[in-house]
Formats: C-alpha cells, structure tokens, sequence
C-alpha cells in the first residue's frame, strides 16, 4: 500500500509551533488518523482493498481500489464510518471524564467532515447518495457546484470569524479548504470533457 505524506505539514506544524498551538494540532492530526481508520476498517470490512494512504495538514485520506459506481452503497457507509469514530470518541470521553481538548477535537473533526463539501465526508456522502437517484454526471454536477457555494460562505463567515478569534488556525483551515475545492475543480472539469467525448462516441455511433 503506498504511503504519502504531503510536505506542507511540516509548514503548518512549523506554524502552530510558533504561534504556540502545536498541542492541539498534534492532538487534531492523531484523531484525524483514527477518524481515517474508521474509513479504512470499513472498507476492509466491506471487502475492499486499500490503494493508498495520503497525509495532509489537516488529515489523513484513504483511497480504495477497485471503487466503480457498483459500490455506491458501500461508498456512503465508508464516508460515514468516520464521524461515526469521532461521535464514538466523544460519548466514550464524556463518559469516561477524559480531557476537554480530546472531546472538543473530535467534535471539531466530526462536524467539519460531515460539511456537504466534496471531498469531505458530507460531500461525498450527499454526492452519492444523489447519484443513487440519478447518474453519475448529475451527482458531479450538484457537488460541484454546491462546493463552490459552500467555500465562498465559509470564506466570509470566517472572515468574520478570524476578526473576532484571530487565530491563524482558521485562516489555514480555510486556505486548506480553497485548496480542495480547486483540485476537486479542475477533476470535475476533466470529467465534464470525458463525459462529453463519450457522448460524441455515442452519437456518431448512432
């Protein structure tokens, strides 16, 4: 399985450090990895075998092989299983009196993911749960055009936000969040042209 770690953490962990709020992106980045797990142990449950595993700053994703269309239902318990984790985390630390820091970052992680922004856990889970009742070109469409909504809203709630807080955390966030939105962009540009060139095939066919 390949493993690859994008360099920019060492940026933002060079960042917090500085800024003195490298407890809690430590802290963030170990539950993100065990909110990945839960997508991997589900996968590996459903029958399918891990790709790859990419390393981000604000993250841990997991790709799977073999992931056509046919495997849409267990595409959506996959995408679910990690908030699943983090809600487990939360209602064991509250039970269990464990540290504020390790409950709040699992609520953080938890509800970040279920934002309806392709490719976090919400987007995907909303993009095929409307290819199930449509096709696969219609999903792509609303999830992209959703996401671009979505990234100008949080960019000036958190505007906003960072005028109050004024904590560097929220601007990386954000500029994490515009990088996810522009590579998702530019593959849902490429398969607009596939889409396109198929349907061309199709017709000269015809």
């Amino acid at each position: 399985m390949r493993i690859r770690i994008n360099l920019q953490i060492f940026v933002f962990a060079i960042i917090f450090y500085l800024t003195k709020q490298i407890r809690i992106y430590t802290i963030l980045m170990v539950f993100a990895l065990v909110h990945e797990l839960g997508h991997l142990v589900a996968g590996i449950l459903l029958g399918l075998k891990a790709k790859g595993i990419d390393i981000m700053p604000f993250g841990v994703s997991i790709n799977f092989e073999d992931y056509s269309n046919k495997y849409i239902a267990k595409k959506i318990i996959i995408a679910m299983a990690g908030p699943l984790v983090n809600t487990i985390i939360v209602i064991l630390g509250i039970y269990n009196n464990w540290e504020e820091e390790i409950i709040y970052s699992n609520i953080l992680i938890g509800l970040f993911n279920l934002i309806p922004l392709y490719p976090l856990d919400g987007g995907r889970i909303l993009k095929y749960i409307i290819q199930l009742a449509t096709n696969s070109k219609e999903a792509e469409m609303f999830a992209y055009k959703l996401s671009n909504i979505l990234i100008i809203i949080l960019t000036i709630v958190s505007c906003v936000g960072i005028l109050f807080v004024q904590n560097i955390g929220m601007v990386l966030i954000l500029a994490y969040l515009w990088v996810l939105v522009i590579q998702e962009n530019k593959k849902y540009k490429l398969k607009m042209r596939i889409f396109t060139m198929l349907s061309n095939d199709e017709k000269l066919l015809l």
